[in-house]
């Protein structure tokens, strides 16, 4: 008689894990993994987002800086530019009692005419884009000098800026800083240096907006005979209290002096006053 194989009987593991358990827990690390890489995804679409509208807003501003050339020599001239932001927001900066810039004017060593100007920026929150601290990059003009020469020069001088830290915050900002521009003519044998600089006050409505609007409001004028040699240079009166710094600034030079030539000679100056509002019109 054959003899009977025992039946070989499978037993339970205890320790194993269901096949329920298991789809829960690979669907449930499915799921993290995708939110991950969907909150990354959301991250990078919004620093690029952020990177481009700063890099539109360079262009904005370069527009306004050419608007203020518009508008400063020619009393009641009124120009208006919107934007669209999502990040940042233009501000203002400097007032009577703390002006963001102060141009001196010397005629052969003597003092002239001062004056102080408010300065215009685009701000972002380095949280949204920012690109290393003490970063500065020229917008227009590419040079650093406060004083440009010739009948196409600008009167205002566009930068990027990244200074950490300032006392309104942490922003990388576009600038518009007017600057001085000199013309040189020479009519009937007699030489005139002629100076243009907009002169930017504060007006009246600076809250928040997505418009800016430039007012000129009237000419400050002068002129000197037989001058040898002007010397212009600029100050920083608010560094200390909004951090708008000579390092801020990056000029190339804080003072320049300019050879007028023999003594027949004339300089000008033009200072344009133009007040500036925010949402104003628009």
């Amino acid at each position: 008689m054959a003899s009977r194989k025992p039946l070989i009987r499978l037993q339970r593991n205890k320790r194993a894990i269901s096949p329920a358990v298991s789809e829960v827990i690979l669907t449930s690390a499915i799921i993290v993994l995708l939110l991950a890489a969907v909150l990354f995804a959301n991250e990078y679409l919004n620093g690029q987002v952020a990177q481009n509208e700063f890099n539109a807003m360079g262009q904005t501003m370069q527009t306004l800086g050419l608007q203020v050339d518009q508008v400063a020599w020619i009393p009641g001239q009124t120009q208006t530019l919107t934007y669209t932001t999502k990040y940042g927001q233009v501000l203002l900066r400097g007032n009577t009692s703390s002006p963001a810039l102060t141009y001196s004017f010397f005629f052969n060593g003597t003092l002239v005419a001062s004056f102080n100007v408010t300065i215009i920026m685009f701000a972002m929150p380095t949280s949204s884009y920012g690109v290393a601290n003490n970063y500065s990059q020229e917008v227009y003009p590419s040079s650093t000098s406060f004083l440009q020469n010739g009948t196409s020069a600008p009167v205002c001088r566009i930068f990027n800026v990244e200074q950490l830290p300032m006392p309104d915050g942490s922003f990388i900002r576009t600038v518009v800083a007017p600057i001085v521009r000199e013309i040189n003519a020479l009519i009937n044998g007699v030489t005139y240096v002629r100076f243009y600089l907009p002169i930017l006050n504060l007006g009246s409505n600076l809250q928040p907006s997505h418009s800016v609007t430039l007012t000129g409001t009237n000419v400050f004028y002068t002129t000197t005979s037989n001058v040898n040699n002007v010397t212009i240079s600029v100050a920083f009166p608010s560094g200390a209290t909004m951090g708008l710094t000579k390092n801020f600034f990056n000029f190339n030079a804080t003072s320049q002096t300019v050879m007028a030539g023999s003594n027949s000679n004339v300089v000008e100056i033009y200072g344009g006053n133009v007040t500036v509002s925010l949402g104003l019109y628009g």
